[in-house]
């Protein structure tokens, strides 16, 4: 017997997720120190956690003991942030938990959501995990969500086939860190289907709609510790869910989701707001100059962002050379070359250092 043959074929045959190296990979590939690389390929936060984060690892109390499947004092400390209530409440292992739940919620194999290319990967990778279609509606050229299509996919569903259950949604949307408008966001609320917005970068921009689902009984939103706190390798976020919702999402989620180290640190992480705030402030007026930096490098075009990270299209230069030729100097971006993305490079937001390395070795050659 080949053990393989018994796999689901749909797993069988689907695309695996690509993730960013770890700084340990690429730095003995490029034979360099991790401190001689600068990272800007993942968006995470180059200032790391509070110190207060630090001496809660430092000090873990019960390491041996299970984590509350709760989350109870993470949850009642996420709600005196937010100002929504605990009971809407849940806390993952990440927001990508929270996507890959929310989907083992709602769908069957078989049944269709809707996704809004180019956006972060793991809505479509989790939309095959789970047996789903994955409905593609394009953004328009400069990436904004084309509301009239979506529409258009539950006027005309296909024949035989039911409309969508779940739209997946990111303001600021991953790679180009354009916004959705609160219209545009009341127009998708009015459609039959479950709206997930993915908020991952949303305290670069300001505006939460996390506070909406206790209003719209089929909004879904998500945050994570990731970005503003710079927990990356922690691997904690949280959603805010209609009532209705909570008592199945609690009944599927694994029992200690979250583990005791993620919550220690999110809890310190929310007990320095000053440190969280100074750590926002210093990344968006970085965003800004590394913009205007970028827009006087004569063979990119960088879109507005507001997001931590810069989207830059590369023009009359091989923009996958520009990476490689980059990375050997340390420097890591992300490059992409798919539909609406084509020479494309997305640099994450540093320290000023950073953009100062950056900028020499672009205009260096």
């Amino acid at each position: 017997m080949n053990i393989a043959d018994l796999l689901r074929p749909d797993i069988a045959a689907m695309e695996a997720y690509t993730p960013i190296l770890p700084f340990e990979v690429v730095s003995a590939r490029l034979g360099r120190q991790p401190s001689e690389i600068i990272k800007l390929d993942a968006n995470e936060n180059p200032y790391g956690p509070s110190p207060r984060v630090r001496a809660a690892l430092a000090n873990l109390p019960w390491p041996h003991i299970y984590p509350d499947p709760e989350s109870t004092a993470l949850r009642a400390a996420l709600a005196q942030d937010t100002g929504v209530p605990a009971e809407h409440l849940l806390a993952g292992a990440g927001a990508d938990e929270l996507i890959d739940l929310i989907m083992r919620l709602f769908l069957q194999p078989g049944d269709r959501l809707v996704d809004l290319p180019p956006t972060f990967g793991m809505y479509s990778f989790d939309a095959a995990v789970n047996g789903a279609e994955v409905v593609r509606v394009p953004r328009r050229p400069d990436f904004s969500v084309d509301v009239e299509a979506v529409e258009a996919v539950f006027d005309a569903p296909p024949v035989g086939g039911a409309p969508p259950k779940l739209v997946f949604v990111t303001s600021p949307n991953n790679p180009d860190g354009s916004v959705l408008s609160d219209a545009d966001l009341r127009r998708l609320l009015a459609l039959p289907a479950g709206i997930v917005l993915d908020e991952a970068y949303v305290e670069f921009h300001g505006a939460s709609r996390l506070g909406w689902v206790r209003s719209h009984d089929n909004l879904m939103v998500l945050r994570t510790f990731s970005k503003r706190a710079g927990l990356a390798g922690l691997r904690v976020g949280y959603g805010g869910f209609p009532l209705a919702l909570m008592p199945h999402l609690w009944k599927i989620k694994q029992p200690y989701n979250v583990s005791v180290a993620a919550t220690a640190a999110a809890l310190a992480a929310l007990a320095d707001p000053d440190y969280l705030a100074a750590s926002v402030a210093r990344l968006t007026a970085e965003r800004d100059r590394l913009a205007a930096r970028l827009a006087e490098v004569s063979y990119l075009r960088p879109y507005p962002s507001r997001a931590n990270f810069i989207l830059c299209r590369v023009v009359g230069r091989d923009a996958r050379a520009l990476k490689l030729r980059l990375e050997q100097n340390g420097i890591l971006v992300r490059f992409f070359n798919k539909p609406s993305l084509t020479d494309c490079l997305r640099i994450s937001v540093g320290k000023p250092e950073h953009t100062d390395a950056l900028l020499a070795a672009l205009l260096g050659g």
